[in-house]
């Protein structure tokens, strides 16, 4: 049985390791503030099957979009040092298993969303494209990052809609605090990859205006998410629990630009992996206490 079961799990280990499946702290603290959201200020009583299904969503939606990534990309990872021992190009995971993982992954998306309404099952189709065309965006355009954060962006609003079934402003501003959060840190993170990028012609901030006009979009970016942040502050009259997290997450934003300089970019994992993590976490968690609080 053990022989079975350890192969087994290695697996699984290298499949969450191909999706970076521990990145999920990202875009899902922000679904469970639009499921709140939902939940309190629209006054819909809390389903633990619909909770479930929109976490599956998530899980399903985020897996087929990584697991596409790694599969497109898989030439240019392995012609670049950084990224070419990834699962793929190291010959761990084949990339037509990859591309079936997503396949199944998206196909999982799509029907969870059927038994979730009618409005999230229609967008389902245009939210997979978005997440799955992002993958092709940096081989044409500089503005990939905009269209990553476009696709987490739709955690908040896709979770509300999955109890509501209808648009509403707060949701709207939490998605915009996600889209420019997400692409202000995407691109202090292409950072590692400016020279390889310019190299194999593939467009992104840092490979078309250098890493210190990049680190000036993403400052912008940053800014504007801490003000998207504060808008929602106001439109929901959140209480002083609100304000505390908002005011965490903004100064990690802050931190991690004063984390990463042009003339140093060793502290660029630091910035995108720990720093984004917590502050995410943390105004997640600020702001459900300030939700169930109200």
């Amino acid at each position: 049985m053990s022989t079975i079961i350890v192969p087994f799990f290695q697996r699984v280990k290298q499949y969450l390791s191909l999706i970076k499946f521990s990145h999920t702290v990202f875009a899902l603290p922000f679904a469970l503030i639009g499921f709140t959201l939902a939940v309190v200020k629209e006054q819909k009583s809390f389903e633990w099957h619909l909770f479930v299904k929109m976490l599956l969503c998530m899980v399903f939606a985020r897996t087929a979009a990584m697991a596409f990534n790694r599969y497109l990309d898989r030439r240019f990872d392995a012609l670049n040092p950084r990224t070419a021992q990834r699962e793929i190009p190291a010959g761990v995971i084949k990339p037509e298993h990859a591309l079936w993982f997503t396949i199944l992954n998206s196909v999982l998306f799509v029907v969870t969303t059927l038994f979730i309404n009618m409005t999230v099952f229609y967008l389902s189709i245009v939210a997979l494209f978005v997440i799955l065309f992002y993958s092709y965006t940096k081989r044409f355009t500089a503005l990939c990052h905009l269209v990553l954060g476009v696709g987490l962006s739709l955690s908040p609003l896709g979770a509300f809609l999955a109890v509501t079934g209808y648009f509403k402003l707060l949701p709207v501003l939490f998605s915009l605090a996600v889209l420019t959060w997400v692409a202000g840190f995407d691109i202090i993170y292409a950072l590692q990859d400016e020279a390889f990028d310019r190299s194999q012609k593939l467009h992104s901030i840092p490979a078309a205006l250098g890493t210190t006009n990049a680190l000036w979009v993403s400052n912008i970016l940053h800014v504007l998410s801490s003000q998207f942040i504060i808008a929602a502050g106001f439109v929901g009259s959140f209480n002083i629990i609100y304000w505390i997290g908002a005011s965490v997450y903004c100064g990690l934003l802050i931190y991690q630009h004063m984390l990463v300089k042009p003339n140093d970019l060793s502290k660029v994992n630091m910035a995108f992996a720990n720093t984004n993590g917590y502050a995410s976490i943390i105004f997640a968690v600020f702001t459900i206490i300030s939700l169930l609080l109200s």
